[in-house]
């Protein structure tokens, strides 16, 4: 029993150790308005173009090009040994880095575009998961958190460029048919509150 004493005492310390360290993760809902370069993601916002204020690259074979991405920031509290982490997550569209050719911008490619800032949604949505599953300590927060988001950043980047592969831009019309359909089925799947 002596020797295992120390063991049970140092299981006793992390379980309350664990329970004084609260995580909460927090989706900031609707859009930020005109005003500013960035819209965050807001499922009854689509895109218009409009939106799109960046410079176009006539050099590249793209009709339009949306830039969007994801992001967090953390904030810790702690009082009387208790911490308390705060993760704010985010999924935004970048107006002046954003653009689409003049003579390009139809409903059709707007809607290619618009499945591209939605995809970062349910990459960004992917993120919240596995955020709101894992075990977190005051020891590893920080490293399981950047495990995580490289995790879903990767898996945005991968899934960016199947659909645009498999599309090739949006040229191939069978195929932005199926993969609209794909990604509007993702999106009515609830998974982030």
């Amino acid at each position: 029993m002596k020797r295992y004493l120390p063991l049970i005492l140092l299981l006793l310390t992390c379980n309350i150790a664990s329970a004084q360290f609260t995580v909460t993760i927090k989706w900031p809902a609707g859009s930020n308005g005109d005003k500013t370069d960035t819209i965050y993601y807001d499922v009854s916002r689509k895109l218009t173009w409009k939106d799109f204020k960046g410079r176009p690259d006539y050099n590249s074979m793209a009709a339009a090009i949306t830039e969007s991405g994801f992001g967090y920031r953390m904030s810790m509290q702690s009082t009387n040994g208790r911490a308390s982490l705060l993760i704010t997550v985010f999924c935004y569209f970048n107006r002046k880095k954003s653009w689409v050719k003049g003579d390009m911008d139809t409903e059709y490619a707007l809607t290619h575009e618009q499945h591209h800032f939605d995809i970062t949604y349910i990459n960004t949505s992917l993120f919240v998961q596995k955020l709101r599953a894992a075990r977190f300590t005051s020891g590893n927060y920080a490293d399981l958190v950047d495990s995580i988001y490289d995790e879903c950043y990767q898996a945005l980047r991968t899934m960016q460029d199947q659909y645009d592969g498999q599309t090739s831009n949006g040229r191939i019309k069978n195929m932005q048919v199926s993969w609209n359909k794909k990604i509007d089925q993702l999106l009515v799947e609830p998974v982030i509150d």
